[in-house]
């Protein structure tokens, strides 16, 4: 996936785990829909254009509210000016972070003379400047898993170090802990990221993979049912617990579970 969007797998990642497209889960591989590429397509050409990847995510994942079910994302143009997204539709064009139409000119100067002056702002708030590194090394991190993922866990660290509360760190983390074979600490990294976000059901999904591998089955199952109970869609869940309940005997509710999972896969 990564050499067809030519993205990095971590960047790939991160926008998974920002909630801008929701691919199914096999273990730790994902399976992609047409739309899901789509959205990674515009996501990978706005970051080339120079947009800040915090502001490709606010804007693409602003923009798929704006729009209607039955209307893809493949019939607009979705482009950067300066360090803002532009969305085209025909001759209609607008900000997605704002929902505000923009008049056919020339932007982008004045644009990026008002983040400048935004910038210098925040960079002259002295309290600012942890949140801020932490930003830009967990940024560094994401560049960094595919060719150096030691560099990558080191630069993650200092991250949290500056920020504890970066919760896409601690996330990421404990992800290439458990695939590297220590399932304790990725259990000890979800459970420090849900202590900053107790309602994120992917941190519970992820601890729950991390768990069956340290205390069986029953401890899992419990964090799959979280996961669930804050998103009933989370068809992965569904047909891991269902697994579960099957080893556990919970014979109707792991047919519960498969006919959930296949309701939202055939949909």
């Amino acid at each position: 996936m990564s050499r067809i969007l030519g993205m990095k797998e971590a960047r790939i990642r991160e926008l998974v785990r920002s909630g801008l497209c929701r691919p199914l889960r096999r273990g730790h591989r994902y399976v992609f829909s047409f739309q899901d590429l789509v959205v990674l397509r515009a996501a990978q050409g706005l970051l080339d254009g120079g947009v800040p990847p915090v502001r490709v995510r606010w804007a693409l994942a602003s923009l798929t509210t704006q729009l209607p079910a039955e209307r893809p994302l493949s019939g607009l143009r979705v482009q950067a000016d300066g360090r803002d997204v532009v969305v085209c539709d025909g001759a209609t064009a607008w900000q997605p972070e704002t929902g505000q139409t923009l008049l056919q000119f020339d932007v982008g100067i004045l644009a990026q003379r008002v983040e400048d002056i935004r910038e210098a702002r925040v960079a002259g708030d002295g309290s600012a400047h942890p949140a801020r590194r932490a930003r830009s090394e967990f940024e560094r991190s994401l560049d960094l898993e595919d060719e150096d993922p030691k560099a990558a866990c080191e630069a993650y660290g200092r991250a949290l170090a500056l920020d504890p509360a970066l919760v896409d760190a601690c996330v990421n983390l404990g992800r290439i802990a458990h695939e590297a074979g220590d399932a304790r600490r990725a259990v000890g990294l979800y459970r420090q990221a849900l202590g900053w976000t107790p309602d994120d059901p992917v941190v519970h999904f992820n601890l729950a993979l991390a768990i069956e591998d340290t205390e069986g089955a029953a401890a899992a199952v419990s964090h799959y049912d979280r996961a669930l109970a804050l998103d009933p869609d989370f068809a992965d869940a569904h047909f891991n617990v269902a697994g579960l309940c099957e080893q556990l005997g919970r014979g109707a509710d792991a047919l519960r579970h498969y006919h959930a999972y296949k309701k939202l896969t055939d949909a």
